[in-house]
């Protein structure tokens, strides 16, 4: 056998084994996607502590992402130990929101406040966002998978913007789930059309604002933790083509269980505006909450992909996975030599 028939052989068998490793997690995913509901609430935490201190230990890269993260935003205002407690905290958490998410269709109109709290910061938060529609933002903190299911049981229905899993097999499972309240779950591609007809007939958009994208037409550069992040700017640009206000929200989990849903006040008079401002000024509602209670972000996700040129970043340090970018530097060099001082 020449190496070229190798090479078929081996990467057809990649394939094989890709696909069956695939349909392996979408049966597991399925037969605890059908047990978890029939758990009482009780025992969700107790699961989650279990299955997110398990990964925690277990899976090793994402540890050292989220560690190298938290050294890198926090230095020396933390011990060593303190930022492990914080990593294993926000696996912890993330379990928890899977969990959650899972046992979504327990929810219903009549329970629903049973496990959550709703803070608004504005008392006509929801009297603006149903005018003429809204655009709804959110970091992968604490629920944010519940945000949109439960603000779904108020009446309100969503075209969410949502990265599909590297196995396309989980994709249905998980929509299900999200879109239990009624909602639409769109991918990234071409979302910007969709979603312009959608509010400009009065409907309402959900995006989770701290994805990090390659730096291409749809991303922007905002300043992160005092750490340059490439972004989706999708949410400002149809802030700034509409008019539409921006609703700002996060979920906190609460002592105990459940959550408080935080509704910080609305962003308006944002037409015509720079999308790269409008997307920083969001951010910046946001990221206080992120630093005074950081387990509930998802540390292990790997935000700053991209290292910034010298003169960018100065001497902030940032994690060793972060890559020089030429793109990157370019897209950040451009929005931050037109923005205003």
């Amino acid at each position: 056998m020449d190496r070229a028939s190798l090479r078929r052989n081996i990467d057809a068998m990649a394939l094989c084994w890709k696909d069956i490793r695939h349909r392996i997690e979408w049966l597991a995913l399925k037969t605890v996607a059908s047990v978890v509901p029939i758990l009482g609430r009780d025992a969700l935490p107790l699961l989650a502590h279990t299955l997110g201190s398990a990964a925690y230990l277990l899976d090793g890269k994402s540890r050292a992402t989220a560690l190298e993260n938290l050294r890198v935003v926090f230095g020396d205002q933390h011990s060593e130990n303190e930022l492990r407690k914080i990593a294993r905290r926000s696996f912890i958490s993330f379990a928890q929101v899977q969990l959650d998410n899972l046992w979504t269709p327990r929810l219903h109109a009549d329970n629903y406040l049973e496990f959550v709290d709703i803070e608004f910061e504005s008392p006509d938060f929801e009297a603006i966002a149903r005018q003429r529609g809204s655009i709804w933002v959110t970091p992968h903190f604490g629920n944010f998978e519940w945000l949109s299911v439960i603000f779904g049981l108020r009446g309100f229905s969503f075209k969410v913007v949502a990265q599909s899993f590297k196995n396309p097999h989980l994709d249905p499972v998980i929509t299900s789930k999200r879109e239990h309240t009624g909602h639409q779950i769109i991918p990234q591609s071409g979302a910007m059309l969709k979603l312009l007809r959608h509010i400009k007939s009065g409907g309402h958009a959900a995006f989770l604002i701290d994805l990090s994208l390659a730096p291409n037409r749809s991303a922007t550069v905002i300043t992160c933790m005092d750490h340059l992040l490439c972004t989706t700017k999708l949410h400002a640009e149809l802030a700034s083509r509409t008019g539409l206000p921006l609703m700002p929200a996060i979920s906190i989990p609460r002592p105990g269980g459940g959550y408080t849903m935080k509704m910080f006040r609305p962003l308006t008079d944002l037409h015509g505006r720079d999308p790269r401002e409008i997307a920083q000024e969001c951010w910046n509602v946001i990221e206080p909450s992120l630093l005074a209670d950081p387990a509930p972000w998802l540390w292990p996700y790997k935000h700053w992909r991209y290292l910034p040129e010298e003169n960018l970043r100065g001497t902030t340090p940032y994690p060793d996975y972060a890559n020089p970018n030429k793109n990157f530097d370019k897209l950040a060099l451009e929005l931050f030599a037109t923005a205003p001082d």
